[in-house]
C-alpha cells in the first residue's frame, strides 16, 4: 500500500490507537479491486512512502479489518466524497489495517530495481501508479529476506 508521509505515514501509523487505522480515501477502481477482493483478513502488506526522499518500503503491516463501506464517499464535507455514491449504492470500500514493524532502514525503491528478483515486481514498472499493488509470495521472501540480513 502507497501512501504520502504528508497525508499518513507509517508513523501515523505507529501512533494511532492500537496502531490501527482504517485505509480510506482510494479513489482508483483497479486499486479498490484488489482491495475489495484480495485483501484478506491477516494478509500482510507493505508499507510504501511515495513522494519523499527515498520512495520505497519503510515496513509492514497487515488486514484487521477486511473489506466495508468507505463512508466518507457520502460525506459532502470530506476531499473523499464522490456526488455518484450512495448508500444504497456504494462505489467504494476500504479496509483496516494494523502496524507490524517498521524497518531500521526502508528498502528504496531503487534497491528494489537493483534486484534481477524482483524485475516483474509491480511497483519497480514504468507507470507504476497505483495505491494499491499486488505482491507476489516470492517477492515478499526475497524483500523480508533482505530486512533481515
Amino acid at each position: 500500500m502507497k501512501t504520502e508521509p504528508g497525508t499518513f505515514s507509517i508513523f501515523d501509523l505507529e501512533t494511532s490507537p492500537e496502531k490501527t487505522t482504517h485505509w480510506e480515501g482510494v479513489r482508483n477502481y483497479q486499486a479498490r479491486n484488489f482491495m475489495r477482493d484480495g485483501m484478506k483478513l491477516g494478509d500482510k502488506l507493505f508499507i510504501y512512502h511515495s513522494v519523499i526522499d527515498p520512495v520505497g518500503i519503510f515496513g509492514t503491516a497487515y488486514i484487521s479489518k477486511e473489506a466495508y463501506v468507505d463512508h466518507f464517499q457520502f460525506d459532502p464535507n470530506s476531499k473523499y466524497y464522490d456526488p455518484k455514491a450512495s448508500p444504497q449504492k456504494p462505489i467504494w470500500q476500504m479496509v483496516n489495517v494494523t502496524l507490524e514493524k517498521i524497518f531500521k532502514e526502508p528498502i528504496t525503491l531503487k534497491q528494489l530495481k537493483d534486484f534481477p528478483e524482483l524485475s516483474e515486481m509491480v511497483v519497480v514498472q514504468k507507470g507504476s501508479r497505483l495505491s494499491i499493488q499486488p505482491v507476489k509470495e516470492e517477492e515478499w521472501k526475497f524483500i523480508m529476506g533482505k530486512v533481515e540480513e
